[in-house]
C-alpha cells in the first residue's frame, strides 16, 4: 500500500499545471473543467513515464516495496510500442493509489471514530430509502470493526493489483527478453572460453614446471648449466601463465582488461623448448605455410597442441613425442603421439586431473566444425588427431 500511496502523492506537483487550461477557460461548465483538468493531468503523468530514468526508478521501487523480481531495463532503446507500457503503468499506479488511499483512508477514519461517538461521529445506515441509526451500543463497534477489516482488505487488494500489473508493464518486453537471453548466452560463451583458456594455460604450466623443478633438483650438482636452464624455463612458463590468469580474472570481475594474451602457431617453437627443458623429447613435423593460418583458428590450434602435449607429459612413459602440424589449402591437421604408461620417476597418480581436458578439446573442435580422434595407437602409444577446416589468407 505504501508504494501505491507514494505514487499517488508523487503526482500532486503536476496538478497545478493540469489546472491551467481549466483556469484559462472559466466560461466552461464545471464538469468540463474537471474533465479537462483530469485529462491534462493524465497526459502530464504519461509524459513523465516516457523518460527512461523514470522506468529505472519505478523498477527499483517495485523491487524494494512490492517485492517483485524485475530485471534492470535493457540499455538499448525499446520499440515505441514497448515504451508506452511505462506511461500506462504510471497512470494505473496513480489511479489505483488515489482510489486505494481515499477509500481505505475513509474506512479507517470511520473505524476509529465511530465507537463511542468519538470526534462527535455518528452513523446512519440507508437502504432502499429507509434509514436507521445504530446508536452508541454494540452495533457501532461492529460497524467500526467491519470498516477496519474493509480498510485492511482494500490495502491488500491495491498491493495485489500492483504486483500483478508490475511484471507485464515494468518487466522486460518480448524484444527485451530476447536481448537479455542473447546477452546471457554471449556472457556464458565468453566464460566457457575463458575457462578453457585457463585450463589449458595453467594446467600446462603446472605440469611443465613440476617436471622442470624435478629435473633441476636432480641435475643441480652434476650439471648446473642444465639446472639453470630448467629454472629459466620455469620462470618463463610462470610469467606466461600469470599473463593469462590476470586477463581471465579481469574479465570475470567485469573490469577493463588489457589486450588478451594470444598465442598462435607461430609460438610453437617456444612451447617445444619449454617441453625439452622438462626432459621431453619432442619430434616436430611442421609442413605447409603455418604463417598463413590466422586469427581464431591459429590460436585454437595452439591450445589444442598445448593440451595434447600436456597430456603427453602427464601420462606418457618417456620416449619421443611426435607432433605433426600440416597446413593445406583445405584443412589443418594436428597430431600428437606419445608412449603410454608410467615414465621413469613418475607415478601413475603424480598428476591428478579434472577430466575436463579431452571434453574441452572436443567442444573446441566442434565449435570450429572440425573432427577429433583420440585413443590408443597400437599397444604402447596414444594418439590425438584433429582436423580443422581452414581458409588460408592470401
Amino acid at each position: 500500500m505504501l508504494f501505491a500511496v507514494l505514487g499517488a502523492f508523487a503526482s500532486l506537483p503536476l496538478l497545478p499545471f493540469a489546472m491551467l487550461p481549466a483556469l484559462a477557460w472559466r466560461s466552461a461548465p464545471y464538469g468540463v473543467q474537471v474533465a479537462l483538468t483530469l485529462l491534462v493531468w493524465a497526459a502530464l503523468i504519461g509524459a513523465v513515464g516516457l523518460a527512461r530514468t523514470t522506468r529505472r526508478g519505478l523498477v527499483a521501487a517495485a523491487r524494494r516495496l512490492l517485492r517483485v523480481a524485475l530485471p534492470d531495463p535493457a540499455a538499448a532503446p525499446a520499440p515505441a510500442v514497448d515504451r508506452l507500457r511505462t506511461p500506462l503503468w504510471l497512470l494505473l499506479h496513480v489511479a489505483i493509489g488515489w482510489a486505494g488511499a481515499l477509500v481505505s483512508g475513509l474506512l479507517l477514519v470511520m473505524g476509529v471514530t465511530l465507537p463511542g461517538g468519538w470526534l462527535d461521529a455518528d452513523l446512519e445506515l440507508s437502504l432502499f430509502g429507509r434509514s436507521a441509526r445504530p446508536g452508541d451500543g454494540w452495533a457501532s463497534w461492529a460497524v467500526a470493526l467491519v470498516c477496519l477489516l474493509l480498510a485492511a482488505a482494500g490495502c491488500a487488494a491495491v498491493t495485489s493489483a500492483l504486483r500483478r500489473l508490475a511484471p507485464g508493464l515494468l518487466g522486460p518486453s518480448a524484444a527485451e527478453r530476447l536481448a537479455l537471453a542473447a546477452e546471457r548466452e554471449r556472457a556464458l560463451a565468453e566464460r566457457n572460453r575463458l575457462a578453457h583458456e585457463l585450463h589449458d594455460s595453467i594446467g600446462h604450466t603446472l605440469t611443465a614446471t613440476t617436471i622442470q623443478a624435478a629435473v633441476a633438483g636432480e641435475v643441480l650438482a652434476a650439471d648446473p648449466v642444465a639446472a639453470r636452464a630448467a629454472l629459466r624455463s620455469i620462470e618463463e612458463s610462470a610469467r606466461s601463465a600469470l599473463e593469462d590468469l590476470d586477463y581471465v580474472l579481469g574479465v570475470l570481475r567485469e573490469q577493463e582488461s588489457e589486450t588478451a594474451p594470444t598465442r598462435t602457431l607461430a609460438d610453437l617453437p617456444e612451447l617445444f623448448d619449454r617441453l625439452r627443458h622438462a626432459g621431453a623429447v619432442v619430434e616436430p613435423d611442421l609442413t605447409g605455410d603455418l604463417g598463413q593460418v590466422q586469427g581464431t583458428l591459429s590460436r585454437a590450434a595452439y591450445r589444442i597442441l598445448q593440451e595434447g602435449l600436456t597430456n603427453a607429459l602427464r601420462h606418457g612413459a618417456g620416449g619421443p613425442v611426435q607432433v605433426r602440424v600440416a597446413a593445406a589449402p583445405d584443412g589443418l591437421e594436428l597430431r600428437v603421439v606419445n608412449r603410454t604408461g608410467t615414465g621413469p620417476g613418475r607415478s601413475a597418480g603424480a598428476f591428478p586431473t579434472s577430466g575436463h581436458g579431452l571434453p574441452g578439446l572436443a567442444e573446441r573442435v566442434r565449435l570450429l566444425h572440425g573432427e577429433m580422434e583420440s585413443g590408443p595407437d597400437g599397444p604402447h602409444h596414444w594418439r590425438l588427431a584433429v582436423r580443422l577446416p581452414v581458409r588460408l589468407s592470401a
